[in-house]
């Protein structure tokens, strides 16, 4: 427990320091923020999709541990988690095309607008006109679920009964107060910046909170 907690401390600190160069170097240079810093295939991006897959293994082994207590709803549903953070990690460098260097089909290519292996960037046509995706459903949808869940659930567990059940129930790991504040603090800096690719390292961020919550959540009897 004491070298889980270490690294659960480690993580957050990261997160901070993260935070601290992020401003930094868009003060120092904007240039250099959007080509080298969060640049595509830069450090940022692969280090957010690296954090995106540890978590995926984290929620897998929780998983294994939910099914010798014979939870089975729970192993079921944490197994389903991790194969949502697996996915996301694959997403977030196009499932290593750039890495190995294949080609986009030409049915890919049609509808995403980077021509690239991925699912986040295509453009989809529906009978209300064009949905890209990315500004969407992965856009402004995805960052307010995230919120809500960073923000508000950390909040409610401890004061709601019927919230917490229903949060242990589904095994649901809860993330901590301190989560919270670093969710608003990030999201904040993040808005306030103005570099082109900012939001690469709110990527990050979330990325190292998730594997942080998956460690040590509020609720870690019920989804461990």
């Amino acid at each position: 427990m004491q070298t889980v907690k270490r690294i659960d401390t480690g993580l957050l600190a990261a997160i901070v320091m993260i935070l601290i160069l992020t401003v930094a170097i868009s003060f120092i240079s904007s240039e250099f923020f959007t080509k080298t810093y969060a640049a595509e295939d830069g450090i940022v991006e692969y280090a957010t999709a690296v954090f995106l897959l540890i978590a995926s293994f984290i929620l897998i082994r929780n998983s294994a541990s939910l099914k010798r207590r014979g939870l089975r709803l729970a192993f079921g549903l944490t197994l389903f988690y991790a194969l949502l953070f697996f996915l996301a990690s694959g997403e977030e460098i196009s499932w290593g095309q750039r890495i190995f260097g294949w080609e986009t089909s030409e049915a890919m290519k049609a509808r995403n607008k980077q021509d690239e292996t991925n699912f986040h960037n295509l453009v989809l046509q529906t009978p209300f006109g064009e949905l890209d995706l990315v500004k969407t459903v992965f856009g402004s949808v995805l960052t307010t679920i995230l919120l809500i869940y960073l923000v508000v659930f950390p909040l409610l567990f401890p004061k709601s009964e019927r919230f917490a059940n229903l949060a242990n129930r589904f095994a649901i790991p809860v993330p901590r107060r301190s989560h919270a504040v670093l969710a608003i603090v990030s999201s904040v800096v993040i808005t306030v910046i103005e570099p082109g690719r900012k939001w690469e390292v709110y990527e990050l961020i979330f990325s190292l909170l998730a594997t942080s919550i998956f460690l040590l959540p509020q609720n870690k009897d019920h989804t461990q």
